[in-house]
């Protein structure tokens, strides 16, 4: 962004709402905000009621404004927020005259990245903005609240500070040969390069976690045909979603849904019922069950209590047996209704009614009980969820790596030091202390306008 650019964004939804936020910021901010309002010493971080008019005098709608000082606000630099009537038609009217003002509207992201450009934030408290904005449970909240507080910073600040503390060791023999220096001690360094390998393999192993965090737990829900898959899904998720019919094969693609259950963030998918079948089509369909078994944290299989336990290909046994199964049997509604506790005796059992709703509540319950023990998150202070981050850190572990041979190897000081330095610079590229313009542009512009 230009130094002398003052920048505007519509910062909630568009559309009908309470309330809609308009921001501005940049060096022209306080003026504007003396112009519109007539007031000429406003207190910066006080809420005030005024009335928005336009440059011709006109009054568009009463106002909540709040003015921020440079180096008090997010961006770093002057910012006002105005709290207008949520009609678009009055957003868009002040929008219009605040261009006309002089200011320009910004680009994806383009206030965050003046607040990190302003060192208000670094890069990765940036990236947990988005983070915190697209969290859909209590966990992936949880992880992007600690990286916007500086989780993810504070870690590779105190990884680098080991990093040169070991590099001045090495570099000390290098700079100063002529100096009383004791004999070189390859053993000490040696362990704590070990150490900080260690460390940074706990962390890119929590990067595993990512793909449950932002894209929620993939829970599948197989069965044979008409035992009451889709009704199951339509019951989960509280409404009609899915066409509920007799007629086997009527689902031949899965269906995906989305439910935030307890603390978690699920995909539930629907898929095809698994049966012997002559048609290509629907053997298709199972196939892309398979699939998505395969991959599946949370599986809930389906029997028809009225008939007698399934049987499943030896592919299809050896996924369920193999934990995270919740076997769900359907419609005790029905006279002819049996139990089915024999039927994979390790697994958790709920006797439901889908067309009733009778048991959708212990099935939550079960499901929750099952991911709190099965597929409970890491609570380190610090948890890798993004792939640049994970990247770096890859990258600053194979540096530490060569580094260690080159020790056992007795190489010289000089390429040791230069191995370290690389694993320094590759954590820098985490917080953003090494600038890449065009990493930057290809970051922001993944973020929301006004953000």
């Amino acid at each position: 962004m230009p130094l002398k650019d003052t920048i505007l964004a519509l910062a909630t939804p568009h559309g009908e709402s309470a309330i809609a936020l308009i921001r501005i910021s940049g060096f022209q901010t306080k003026e504007i905000t003396e112009t519109i309002f007539k007031r000429t010493q406003t207190v910066p971080r006080h809420a005030y009621l005024g009335v928005y008019r336009n440059l011709k005098g006109k009054e568009i709608d009463k106002v909540v404004y709040t003015f921020y000082a440079k180096n008090a606000s997010y961006t770093g630099d002057e910012l006002l927020e105005i709290s207008c009537h949520g009609n678009p038609l009055i957003a868009q009217k002040i929008i219009e005259d605040l261009i006309k003002r002089g200011c320009r509207v910004a680009e994806p992201g383009e206030f965050t990245r003046v607040a990190f450009i302003n060192r208000r934030i670094d890069l990765s408290q940036a990236e947990a903005v988005m983070d915190l904005i697209r969290a859909r449970s209590d966990k992936a909240l949880e992880t992007a609240k600690k990286q916007l507080n500086g989780s993810v910073r504070n870690k590779v600040n105190a990884l680098s500070d080991s990093l040169l503390q070991v590099i001045a060791y090495f570099e000390a023999y290098i700079d100063f040969p002529e100096e009383d220096l004791p004999p070189e001690d390859f053993e000490s360094p040696l362990r704590k390069l070990i150490t900080l390998k260690e460390d940074m393999e706990g962390l890119i192993t929590t990067s595993q976690y990512s793909t449950l965090l932002r894209e929620g737990v993939k829970t599948v829900i197989i069965g044979l045909p008409n035992v009451g898959k889709s009704s199951l899904l339509n019951a989960l998720i509280g409404e009609e979603r899915v066409i509920v019919s007799d007629k086997p094969g009527t689902t031949r693609d899965y269906i995906e849904e989305r439910i935030i259950l307890d603390s978690y963030f699920l995909r539930v998918i629907d898929t095809a019922g698994l049966r012997k079948t002559e048609s290509t089509l629907e053997n298709l369909s199972m196939d892309k069950t398979r699939e998505q078994l395969a991959s599946a944290d949370l599986k809930l299989l389906v029997l028809d209590s009225t008939n007698p336990a399934p049987i499943f290909p030896q592919d299809i046994n050896r996924q369920l047996e193999n934990g995270q199964t919740l076997v769900i049997e359907n419609k005790i509604d029905l006279p002819d209704s049996q139990l089915h506790e024999g039927y994979l005796p390790t697994s958790s059992h709920c006797r439901i009614s889908a067309l009733t709703g009778k048991g959708i509540a212990e099935v939550k319950k079960a499901m929750v009980k099952i991911l709190a023990s099965d597929i409970a998150l890491p609570t380190p202070d610090a948890i890798i969820v993004n792939a640049r981050h994970a990247n770096a850190f890859e990258k600053a572990k194979s540096y530490i790596y060569e580094a260690i041979v080159k020790i056992q190897n007795k190489s010289y000081n000089e390429l040791i030091s230069n191995e370290l330095r690389n694993s320094v610079d590759a954590l820098s590229t985490i917080t953003g202390e090494i600038d890449n313009d065009a990493m930057l542009d290809k970051l922001f512009n993944s973020f929301c306008i006004g953000k």
